[in-house]
């Protein structure tokens, strides 16, 4: 079966997290990813070891590409990114802002070249205002942009524990190629994108901001929801951490009869709507987690399902490695077939196979 963006090259000038992340789906979808490395490589080749000796964000990253090897700073490999750009539909780079047009490729010039030409660039802090020429990596844009004082627990900041700003603003430039392409279907015209990291985080951070302004600044709960309770972790009497998730009045009324055994507490002037069950926290919390001390996980979980409430294990890693629900694929590398979760979606009747990933300079296929 034909996948969506057969016949479309994207050329990726791209390192780390990111744009990787952007160009990877497009490979997915059929597209033809060209990959311009240095001669060392993607500095994320050398991230860790543990994908059979390579790097696991490159494995994850990098599957169907091919890895074209130039030094744009000389002569030969700037006719030969000229000649490859000429050739592309989309051009996906994350070099630092006026890079490209240092090495003698301004965005502008590339488009009237070749007008149907989508162009997206990836920065920290944009092409303007103050930070615009400071470098950024995720964990710094998490400080930047707030995200660090609303996660962890009370006493200390925390890191989210995957890289949230790079993957975020990798599905944002991916979502914005998509558009472009489809305007380009109907007006023969191409884009030119800039997508900061800043800015992804900040669209993502709209509700925090928007409650501090409000006057309800957020604070760091570890696992529990600012806004909503009973939303937190409990433990049962066997040791199992259970997070439960009460989403409305009418679930906290079915956990009250269901679960707690405990009628009185739905009508309860400290309990009996949200608002009041936030503000008096502790005792809500406190009714919740003597239930779940005097019986066993298994027994809860049925309870709940019974109640029709939501509820997690808490798990680890380890936990994930072996779950159920964990659907995988394998791709080829320069060092054995490895395995890691799939993409989200499902092409319902239409599965998909994923190419390999390139050694530098290697191009499959080609």
């Amino acid at each position: 079966m034909r996948l969506p963006l057969e016949g479309l090259t994207v050329l990726a000038l791209e390192q780390a997290v990111a744009a990787p992340f952007c160009t990877a789906r497009l490979a997915d979808a059929g597209a033809r990813v060209i990959k311009i490395e240095r001669p060392e490589g993607d500095f994320a080749r050398g991230y860790d070891d543990v994908a059979k000796g390579q790097s696991s964000y490159f494995v994850w990253l990098n599957r169907g590409k091919e890895s074209v090897v130039l030094n744009l700073a000389s002569d030969e490999g700037n006719a030969e990114f000229r000649e490859l750009v000429s050739q592309a539909d989309i051009l996906v780079q994350n070099l630092k802002p006026g890079a490209l047009t240092r090495l003698g490729f301004p965005i502008e010039e590339l488009r009237r070249t070749c007008p149907r030409l989508i162009t997206l660039s990836i920065s920290g802090y944009g092409d303007e205002g103050p930070l615009a020429a400071r470098k950024a990596y995720d964990l710094l844009i998490q400080a930047e942009s707030g995200l660090c004082s609303i996660t962890g627990g009370a006493e200390e900041l925390a890191r989210v524990g995957v890289s949230i700003v790079d993957i975020a603003t990798g599905q944002t430039a991916h979502a914005a190629i998509l558009e472009a392409v489809i305007a380009r279907s109907v007006s023969g015209e191409g884009a030119d994108i800039r997508i900061s990291m800043f800015d992804v985080m900040a669209d993502w951070m709209t509700v925090p901001l928007l409650n501090h302004e409000g006057g309800k600044t957020p604070k760091r709960m570890g696992l529990r929801h600012p806004s909503i309770a009973p939303y937190g972790v409990f433990e049962t009497r066997d040791g199992v951490s259970l997070l439960i998730s009460i989403q409305s009045d009418r679930e906290w009324a079915s956990l009250c009869r269901h679960v707690l055994g405990d009628e009185s507490a739905i009508t309860d002037e400290r309990f009996a709507i949200n608002v009041v069950r936030v503000q008096n926290r502790p005792e809500t919390d406190g009714l919740v987690a003597r239930t779940f001390a005097a019986n066993d996980a298994a027994a809860l979980e049925a309870m709940l399902d019974g109640a029709a409430i939501a509820f997690a294990r808490v798990n680890d890693t380890g936990a994930l490695s072996s779950h159920p629900h964990l659907r995988r694929i394998t791709v080829d590398t320069p060092e054995g077939p490895v395995s890691y979760p799939a993409p989200a979606a499902i092409f319902m009747g239409a599965p998909r196979s994923y190419g390999p990933v390139p050694g530098i300079g290697e191009r499959p296929g080609i």
